[in-house]
């Protein structure tokens, strides 16, 4: 069960040889690849999310692509579509650009609504429904998508039950002064996602991906889970809570998190520390909250030491 844990901790060491003084949320995002989940960046332009996306495509052995989305992006440019050829009398299917391992839906909020829901779908069947005949898409399909901050020009905010698609958010932000200072002296010295090494191949990730379900959960950290998540939908603060989708996303994340750390079963700080990637973007503040300045994390941070931890020690 864990003699590819090894093996996860080399791409976190490539990765990090690219991004620099994030690992943090390089850890979480091979988190959420684990759990087979999609990740949702919310950053300013220029911190490295095409680096990372590209990073861990050749880290993990995937292929990838990239879509920039523009209002003029089509539906039919992510699924595909048929062609006539007159050399073969016949239509032939062109495969579109979900066709891959792990895909970078760059400003995804810049494109239509239409469009937008053409990805989602796919996220969430794994296949692609053209003219009639249904594809499946590659194992694993895993999705990057990034979007510019809320309010941002010419942007189109992503519906909640869209949003609610995507298993953990987060946000690179600016590098630490030293690791921007080592990313000003190798300009020139050509792409860093160069010197990232492959360890893994598509049929590992998915192995990996199958040992997760492997990790145990106790009674008592489902209740505790459980307890979080119905606590966003009682607070004072919180117009319309997490939805069960939520609890799936945690339980995935606190497994996934876990078996990273090479342990079989979870504890619950690991589902602490899934609780700020996977709650925010399931959570809509109120007016209150709003005029009161408080944000999603301070909500988040209050629920997490009002809710009873569970004790994990031996029974007396």
């Amino acid at each position: 069960m864990f003699e590819l844990v090894p093996q996860a901790q080399q791409v976190l060491f490539e990765v990090n040889k690219a991004i620099l003084g994030k690992s943090d949320e390089i850890k979480e995002i091979m988190t959420a690849f684990l759990a087979n989940g999609h990740v949702l960046l919310e950053d300013i332009p220029g911190v490295g999310k095409t680096t990372l996306a590209a990073s861990f495509a050749g880290a993990m052995g995937l292929d990838s692509k990239r879509v920039q989305f523009t209002p003029d992006v089509m539906p039919s440019d992510l699924t595909g579509f048929s062609i006539y050829r007159r050399d073969e009398d016949k239509f032939v299917f062109q495969e579109g650009s979900v066709f891959t391992n792990l895909l970078l839906a760059d400003e995804i909020n810049r494109t239509s609504p239409k469009t937008q829901s053409a990805l989602l779908e796919v996220m969430e069947e794994r296949k692609v429904s053209v003219e009639g005949v249904t594809r499946t898409v590659p194992d694993p399909f895993l999705v990057i998508a990034t979007q510019n901050p809320s309010g941002a020009s010419g942007t189109q905010t992503l519906p909640e039950a869209q949003v609610d698609r995507f298993m953990i958010t987060l946000s690179l932000g600016y590098p630490d002064y030293n690791s921007e200072l080592e990313i000003a002296r190798s300009v020139g010295a050509g792409s860093r996602v160069d010197i990232v090494k492959p360890v893994l191949n598509a049929q590992t990730v998915v192995q990996m991906q199958n040992d997760i379900h492997n990790v145990y959960i106790k009674d008592e950290v489902y209740n505790y889970i459980l307890n979080l998540v119905m606590a966003t939908r009682n607070h004072p603060h919180i117009e319309r809570g997490a939805s069960p989708r939520a609890t799936i996303a945690l339980v995935k994340c606190s497994k996934a998190y876990a078996w990273l750390e090479g342990r079989q079963f979870v504890i619950p700080s690991d589902v602490l520390t899934q609780l700020k990637y996977v709650l925010p973007h399931r959570m809509l503040l109120n007016a209150n909250a709003k005029m009161g300045s408080i944000s999603k994390a301070d909500i988040i941070s209050s629920i997490a030491q009002t809710v009873e931890m569970p004790y994990m020690g031996a029974k007396k």
